[in-house]
């Protein structure tokens, strides 16, 4: 699997235990235990991770075997070789085939979505109706 331009990547003989957070995307392909935060950026979990960690990002792509609470302002994507254990609070969620999810999905509109408001409706003046009086002049 080929990191994204710019991502730092953690290889799949790397063991964490521990509190990772930065500023920058991650590819992680070893093992991770403990808290990930990076509220800014993507996160991928490659197809030889295993993630046991509670995680705050902004979008994850998901491809190994993560367990924990999940907390994502933007997208999580899982894909066909996934497995996740565990509660998703996101943005918007896309799984595909073959993927596995056992836990609670709570998905809300982004943060950054605000709902298109209208402004009020101007009364149109009313059509001027000129009436002229009618008059019946009955002949006898």
């Amino acid at each position: 699997m080929k990191p994204a331009e710019g991502s730092t990547v953690i290889g799949k003989s790397v063991t964490i235990k521990g509190e990772l957070s930065g500023g920058e995307d991650l590819l992680i392909d070893g093992d991770i235990e403990g808290t990930i935060t990076l509220p800014d950026n993507t996160v991928t979990i490659g197809p030889n991770a295993r993630v046991a960690a509670d995680v705050k990002v902004r979008n994850l792509i998901v491809f190994g075997r993560l367990t924990g609470t999940l907390h994502v302002s933007g997208r999580v994507d899982l894909r066909h070789s996934a497995i996740v254990l565990g509660d998703i609070f996101g943005g918007r969620l896309s799984i595909e085939e073959n993927a596995t999810l056992k836990g609670k999905v709570e998905l809300k509109a982004m943060e950054s979505r605000v709902p298109e408001v209208l402004p009020p409706a101007t009364k149109l003046a009313e059509p001027k109706i000129e009436q002229t009086p009618l008059v019946l002049d009955p002949k006898s």
